[in-house]
């Protein structure tokens, strides 16, 4: 998970004053956030006064929060991008790959720029019910976040690229530009030929080079729109906004930051510590630890990197010691983590209803069955696995250190069941109960795990908004091309096709495991969902499947792909926190994922296994 700016960012203290002012504003926005969120809840569940007031100043913050973090993430390079192929060229040919790729992410910027503006003047004249300000106050952050990235990325260019590579990549991408833009009329007459050449065409052209996701999402879009239609690029912008702006959404930096507390605590480390005297004698022990580990840290931060970035370190060593293959460990640790994704508070599932309309309760719900499933199938092969692990040298933990390491453990063990059951209860939704659980886990921190100092707690703070930046800017380009996508007519085509193919409901299921396979090799997990889902779940519908269970197969699914070499992006993360080269795993790893589709496809040949706990 690399990122276009190859270079590191410089450290916090070295930083400009300026980055240090947008990380102060930012770390602001977000602890704002979450204590209006806290005390919305309190006041409607405790007091039966809701703030009606809350709901604008929230989104008003989050889309700051959101361009503040982009514009950070773009200066600490951490923005999501395909590394795959730029990191196999021979050097003298990557140095001119990176300069087009910085030229393309700096055209598509400047694109957007003017009519950045103009929707912000467009905006002046839409006053917002309940505070009656102008909502150009909001949508302001756009052209902020548009204008600073821009800026970044040439200082980058022009400090980091020879200038004969980014001259020639300049010339390049404006010429293409110019070949599109003078044969525009020629390409409306197309059709929907233009989504494989700009859609298609464009956006992987630009992921081959290294450009961030997001740009490249956005490049595809704002061609299509300006090369093959008359539609103005200001509806780009506008569907950037919808994108990132839902409500639904702002549980996202929420519980980033959660996952940021849980590390900082020690709270991961607890239940890890915990279930290792639990089970740690038996044979496979080790093996129930580490995917009870991931199951339970995943229901508290929501984050796979996060789960396995606290689990591997605590439970890589003993298992090395009682004979563990690292290639085994890694390939255990990363469809582990696969597995672990319904498990709420998940940010695809968040991202998922908000997209595609479906219940996040309902969803949240269904994760933890759904969840179960592929433990066991996980569980079954790492018994399997174990059937000659020598297990002389395993004692069985006194009871005594089993009773502490429970208490220690036991309120970072109640955190996921209390995320669930505020849900499910009502007494929060899926928004307000990230913030309930990060409150929750700030006090438990201090009293229990040893506390969080301030400075501590403001580098999460931003570490969150340069994260929720990366996210959220992928959200609002996406949503951008899957509107492209949507008016070319080509999903009307799709759905006719696929709702006539033979066999029917089964066949449409095989199809989306497939598809959602191939995607989440290809792509990160959100951009593969926010691409399809608004295409794919109005046909499931017409073919009378239930939203959640079809939810809980394309998870499954695209976690399975993030997972598969040589290309899925979550294997060579699982890599690099095992310390382990990703050639050795590949190799053991395709047993532990042939477990997990096996899992898939009876989730989705089992409807009841989604929707029992609704």
């Amino acid at each position: 998970m690399a990122s276009l700016l190859s270079a590191a960012a410089d450290g916090a203290s070295d930083s400009p004053w300026w980055v240090k002012a947008l990380e102060a504003v930012a770390a602001l926005l977000a602890a704002s956030i979450t204590l209006l969120l806290f005390v919305g809840v309190v006041s409607r569940y405790l007091f039966s006064h809701p703030l009606i007031w809350l709901d604008e100043s929230v989104s008003l913050q989050f889309l700051w929060l959101a361009m503040i973090g982009a514009v950070i993430a773009v200066y600490r390079n951490e923005h999501l991008r395909l590394n795959v192929f730029v990191d196999r060229m021979p050097q003298p040919l990557r140095e001119y790959v990176h300069a087009f790729a910085l030229a393309a992410v700096a055209a598509v910027l400047i694109a957007l720029v003017e009519p950045a503006f103009t929707y912000v003047q467009e905006e002046w004249f839409i006053r917002t019910p309940a505070m009656d300000i102008p909502n150009s106050f909001r949508v302001s952050a756009l052209a902020f976040g548009i204008a600073g990235m821009l800026a970044l990325v040439l200082r980058f260019a022009l400090r980091t690229v020879r200038l004969p590579a980014l001259a020639a990549a300049a010339l390049l991408v404006a010429a293409i530009a110019a070949l599109c833009w003078g044969m525009s009329p020629q390409l409306m007459k197309l059709g929907s030929v233009n989504i494989a050449i700009f859609l298609v065409g464009f956006v992987a052209v630009c992921l081959a080079a290294g450009a961030p996701i997001a740009f490249c999402f956005a490049a595809g879009a704002i061609s299509y729109i300006a090369f093959s239609t008359s539609v103005p690029l200001l509806v780009v912008v506008g569907r950037m906004d919808e994108g990132i702006s839902s409500l639904v959404l702002v549980s996202v930096p929420i519980f980033v930051l959660l996952g940021c507390v849980l590390d900082a605590t020690g709270m991961g480390k607890a239940i890890v510590d915990f279930l290792a005297s639990l089970l740690g004698h038996v044979k496979a022990g080790m093996s129930y630890v580490l995917l009870g580990s991931l199951f339970i840290v995943s229901g508290i931060s929501g984050s796979k990197v996060s789960d396995m970035a606290t689990v591997a370190p605590a439970l890589f060593p003993e298992m090395k010691r009682r004979g563990h293959k690292p290639r085994e460990m890694v390939a255990l640790l990363a469809t582990g983590a696969a597995m672990a994704d319904t498990v709420p508070p998940s940010i695809v599932l968040i991202v998922l209803g908000a997209v595609a309309g479906v219940s996040i309760a309902g969803l949240f719900q269904a994760g933890f069955v759904v969840a179960m499933v592929l433990l066991l199938m996980l569980v079954v092969l790492a018994r399997w696995k174990a059937r000659h692990e020598d297990m002389s040298g395993a004692k069985r933990a006194p009871m005594r250190r089993v009773g502490k390491l429970v208490l220690v453990a036991g309120p970072a063990l109640a955190l996921p069941f209390l995320i669930r059951t505020l849900v499910g209860e009502g007494v929060a939704t899926a928004t307000e109960v990230s913030t309930v659980a990060v409150i929750y886990a700030m006090l438990v921190g201090h009293v229990m795990y040893g506390g969080l100092k301030a400075h501590t707690v403001y580098r999460m703070l931003v570490d969150t908004a340069a994260l929720s930046g990366t996210v959220l800017l992928v959200l609002g380009s996406a949503s951008a091309m899957a509107w492209a996508i949507t008016q070319s007519g080509v999903v009307q085509q799709l759905s006719q096709t696929l709702t006539t193919l033979a066999g029917g409901s089964i066949a449409f299921m095989a199809v989306t495991i497939a598809v959602f396979v191939v995607l989440g090799c290809l792509l990160e997990g959100l951009p593969a969902v926010l691409l399809l889902a608004p295409i794919m779940f109005p046909i499931a519908k017409t073919l009378g499947i239930n939203d959640v269970h079809y939810a809980m197969v394309i998870v499954c699914a695209m976690n399975v792909g993030m997972m598969m070499p040589p290309i899925g992006v979550g294997f060579y993360i699982a890599c690099k926190i095992g310390d382990a080269k990703p050639d050795e795993v590949m190799g053991a790893i395709w047993s532990y994922l042939a477990a997990l589709i096996v899992g898939v496809i009876v989730i989705a040949a089992v409807p009841w296994i989604s929707t029992v706990a609704l």
